[in-house]
């Protein structure tokens, strides 16, 4: 399989690196001072799993010099996932798969406005890692994983191929049965925590500290539980709890990517995490009152950011 890597970030730098070290055909979409390290010493990946370099078949900034992938792995951030999703209409054909492998409850749905319904999967991945400078991806912890599959549940041809080329990456994987509950999950988690997080400015294990503000997070938490069950999502009880749960892990000093982009003034993902809760509870029919209070809070520093 050909792949097409678009924004080679920390998600897709280190996905992406792997199956480019594999061995197979990659194309890179990146920019800046970024790119241009990539295209002169290749990509560099420092991970706590052994460090590495390759070299992409292409590096580029412009998706028409890619050559026609059989998949698209969509690293972006999710308020950048439309624009680049349209610059690559030029480069598919009618069977390549597109996956979303950013944070975000709607990529599936952002990206079925742009390509044909069948070709995009569903999909997620647990990493920590970013760009530690221009050329060099950092992979700081977590163990890397991707979690993918057919939107309507069925194990597909398309699916276990695109496993075995996981698998060969040394890409640890699983193909799920229900992609949008997982993805759900992961978004009840990091929802919770971000915007939360950027407008206290405190780490984690401060604003768990205080009941006052534990409490606002299950608030938080329930909202975007009510509305997932709305639109029909297989969420429940168990999956707020281990949401605590996990947060409890948190180690002390942590603070989510979202959170760190308010923080310094950069354009987040307010409006997909948040304001995303807020906009679908108003076409539900669902009071999301503790989600809106945060979201209209951060939205102008929001507006401002994305000005400059």
């Amino acid at each position: 399989m050909k792949f097409l890597v678009y924004g080679i970030g920390g998600v897709g730098g280190y996905f992406g690196g792997k199956l480019s070290q594999a061995g197979f055909h990659v194309s890179m979409i990146a920019r800046g001072a970024h790119l241009k390290e990539i295209q002169k010493n290749g990509l560099q990946v420092e991970s706590k799993n052994g460090d590495f370099t390759t070299h992409p078949k292409i590096a580029t900034d412009n998706p028409e010099e890619a050559e026609t992938p059989d998949v698209i792995l969509m690293g972006v951030k999710s308020w950048q996932l439309k624009e680049a999703a349209n610059s690559l209409l030029p480069v598919i054909n009618a069977d390549t798969m597109i996956l979303p492998l950013q944070n975000g409850a709607n990529n599936v749905e952002v990206l079925r406005e742009v390509f044909p319904e069948r070709q995009v999967l569903g999909g997620l991945c647990n990493i920590i890692s970013f760009v530690k400078a221009p050329g060099i991806i950092k992979h700081a912890s977590l163990e890397p994983k991707i979690i993918f599959g057919e939107t309507e549940g069925s194990n597909s041809s398309r699916a276990l191929e695109l496993k075995k080329c996981f698998d060969k990456a040394e890409i640890t994987n699983i193909i799920s049965g229900d992609i949008q509950r997982e993805i759900w999950r992961k978004f009840l988690f990091i929802t919770t925590i971000s915007a939360i997080g950027g407008l206290i400015r405190v780490t984690i294990d401060k604003i768990r500290e205080s009941e006052y503000l534990y409490e606002l997070m299950r608030k938080i938490a329930l909202e975007i539980l009510e509305v997932a069950n709305a639109k029909g999502i297989n969420l429940g009880q168990e999956d707020l709890e281990n949401t605590f749960e996990r947060i409890q892990n948190q180690p002390k000093g942590s603070t989510a990517s979202t959170q760190r982009d308010i923080m310094e003034g950069k354009p987040s993902e307010l409006e997909n995490f948040n304001g995303y809760i807020v906009k679908e509870g108003e076409r539900l029919g669902i009071s999301t009152p503790v989600n809106r209070f945060i979201y209209e809070c951060l939205l102008p520093m929001e507006k401002q950011a994305r000005k400059g």
